[in-house]
């Protein structure tokens, strides 16, 4: 099995030095590319066909969040996951970054085991280390007293809207199953159906179509 490709992407030389270290020790990962801006994040994912991005937010000239748009935006880099560098998890810019097609985000000061199970999974196509952070984030963002309540996205099933609601909730598939009494691929297939009415690139922006049409509501503190 091929090793997953990384490009790390920092403005901070000792930053990306040890995340290179730590991405190196793993068997199945390699670093492919550094990146110091986010123009040369996007040169480099384009000419090292990394797998994944490590994107930092704040970087100076083309920042990460430009960045990511313009990799998701770009029908040959198609396969290449972008997973957000922060220093705090109520960074705002995060939303934007979601929005731009990053597949979820990354504190800092993440454990390293936690980094390389984050690598793993985004590069499998599972998107986010946990969706419930980045629902959590959303919610905070856009929290509004008088925020609509509507059915949910047009397009959607009754069924699908419940299972949209819990994707932004934080659940897997395998629980999104339990809840509602179906089987996992049944679960796996629902949210892929989804996906697809909606243009979603993965869960991270199902859980911000969930929170923008009103279909789930802010927790209130």
């Amino acid at each position: 099995m091929s090793p997953i490709r990384v490009l790390l992407a920092d403005d901070q030389t000792l930053v990306r030095a040890s995340f290179a270290m730590l991405v190196e020790s793993a068997r199945d990962m390699e670093v492919v590319g550094q990146a110091g801006t986010g123009a040369e994040a996007v040169e480099r994912a384009r000419s090292e066909r990394a797998d994944l991005v490590l994107m930092d937010v704040r970087m100076p000239g083309l920042d990460g969040i430009e960045a990511t748009r313009l990799i998701a935006a770009d029908d040959d880099l198609a396969g290449v996951k972008v997973l957000v560098l922060t220093t705090y998890d109520t960074d705002e810019h995060i939303l934007e970054a979601l929005r731009a097609g990053a597949s979820g985000f990354l504190v800092k000061d993440i454990k390293p085991a936690e980094l390389l199970a984050a690598i793993r999974t985004v590069a499998a196509g599972e998107s986010l280390l946990s969706p419930g952070p980045t629902a959590r984030l959303i919610a905070r963002v856009l929290a509004t007293p008088d925020a609509p309540t509507t059915g949910g996205p047009d397009g959607l099933t009754d069924r699908e809207c419940q299972v949209l609601a819990l994707v932004a909730r934080g659940l897997n598939n395998t629980e999104i199953a339990e809840t509602l009494g179906l089987s996992p691929l049944t679960a796996k297939t629902h949210v892929s159906r989804i996906m697809g009415k909606l243009g979603a690139r993965d869960r991270a922006q199902l859980v911000i179509v969930a929170y923008e049409s009103g279909l789930v509501r802010p927790a209130q503190s």
